[in-house]
């Protein structure tokens, strides 16, 4: 029991400290979802849900969204039908009050046969920001075209959505403090003597070799040539 225990303690602790390595201060989001469901009015976009992340390290999310009229159901087979796309606007709302906005697409064919089921993709800087949000479905369909037949025979209105937070992996940084270090270290070195030549003879001395052997090359030739 005990060692049961402490293999939880121990994991419980691990996930806390890989949470807190992304971001060096937690903050949380929310975000405002609208969707384009119309084709004639592109232009028109109604309110989907709400998504309130309290914890980006953490990355557990609430999802309140608004099930499909049903004309609103009508209109997305509409799009499905025509080959156009979904489009879902999100605005992201920060702790100090600031505001970002992002633009989204995907297949209305496939969200459609998906039966609502997406993910929502969040990525975020380092610093806790968003650079992006996307979307896909899950699981993927596996029809890839809708017709009256396929459409007409869907009735789901409601969304089911997963939030899945993606954190920016910071690239290596190089090393320029040990680089700047080894440099002192052997510039001091040659101004004391110490350094040491480990070359080769002739890496050492092919300025002096290389103009002796090409004069001996031409004084040859040019004596073949007065022989003859």
């Amino acid at each position: 029991m005990h060692l049961k225990l402490s293999y939880l303690l121990i994991v419980l602790v691990s996930l806390f400290a890989s949470g807190w390595s992304f971001l060096e201060h937690d903050s949380w989001i929310n975000i405002d979802l609208h969707h384009a469901l119309s084709a004639t009015r592109p232009e028109h976009f109604s309110h989907r849900g709400n998504i309130s992340i309290p914890s980006l390290n953490a990355g557990l999310s609430t999802v309140v969204q608004n099930p499909l009229t049903d004309s609103e159901l009508e209109s997305l087979k509409v799009l499905a039908r025509q080959n156009g796309f979904y489009r879902l606007r999100a605005t992201v709302t920060y702790p100090n009050g600031g505001s970002q906005r992002f633009l989204t697409s995907s297949k209305a064919c496939s969200l459609l046969l998906a039966q609502f089921n997406d993910v929502l993709w969040v990525s975020l800087d380092p610093n806790g920001y968003v650079t992006g949000i996307t979307t896909s479905q899950d699981p993927a369909p596996k029809i890839s075209e809708c017709t009256a037949e396929n459409t007409q025979q869907i009735n789901e209105k409601n969304f089911s959505s997963d939030v899945i937070i993606r954190h920016a992996e910071l690239a290596p940084v190089p090393d320029t403090g040990s680089f700047i270090q080894k440099f002192e270290r052997e510039r001091e070195a040659r101004e004391r003597g110490e350094v040491r030549d480990n070359r080769g003879f002739f890496a050492k001395y092919w300025m002096y070799i290389v103009p002796v052997v090409l004069l001996v090359f031409i004084s040859g030739a040019t004596n073949q040539d007065a022989a003859k």
